[in-house]
């Protein structure tokens, strides 16, 4: 017997020019914040890096995603990558986003939502320049336990959503094969 597939639960969607309700967003910023709770390392070295950037670089592959995958420590790039498909401007937005988690030392996409309660919008915020900032999602930091955070974990091509899903599927995934 077939089990039969469950309407998907609507979510929020920045890229969305619909009104949508303080509810929704409300429940994508508690998503992301859970994410960061359940997403705590014990330690990032130089081969974690490359391991978890293989493993992004798989993930894309594997969907033909075009896409652009930056990790960066501070402003030293220990890995990037763009797959078939990806563009310059990619490699623009995975820096632009990297630089938003960096500076906020939290997701990218959860920046951008934060701007958005009350209607506002993260274009609003006058301390992010647009042209080195961007407040989408798809770029995450990677926080040691008892440190913080220390690199940042970028996607950039797709929807914004898309993108931090996919850091975030790979940060699960790099997670257990480490244990």
């Amino acid at each position: 017997m077939q089990t039969p597939e469950l309407p998907h639960a609507p979510e929020f969607d920045p890229d969305s020019s619909e009104p949508q309700s303080e509810e929704l967003l409300a429940a994508a910023i508690a998503r992301i914040e859970g994410e960061i709770a359940e997403l705590q390392f014990d330690r990032f070295t130089a081969a974690d890096a490359l391991a978890l950037g293989f493993r992004l670089v798989e993930l894309g592959s594997e969907r033909n995603l075009p896409i652009a995958i930056d990790i960066r420590r501070g402003d030293h790039t220990v890995f990037h990558v763009a797959l078939d498909g990806a563009t310059y401007d990619n490699d623009l937005w995975a820096a632009a986003k990297s630089r938003t988690a960096l500076r906020y030392t939290e997701p990218s996409l959860l920046v951008g939502l934060r701007a958005r309660r009350g209607g506002g919008r993260p274009e609003d915020n006058p301390m992010l320049d647009p042209a080195l900032y961007a407040a989408h999602g798809g770029a995450f930091p990677l926080y040691v336990r008892g440190v913080g955070p220390v690199a940042v974990v970028t996607v950039s091509g797709l929807p914004q959503v898309a993108d931090h899903d996919l850091v975030v599927e790979a940060l699960r995934s790099w997670r257990h094969e480490a244990d």
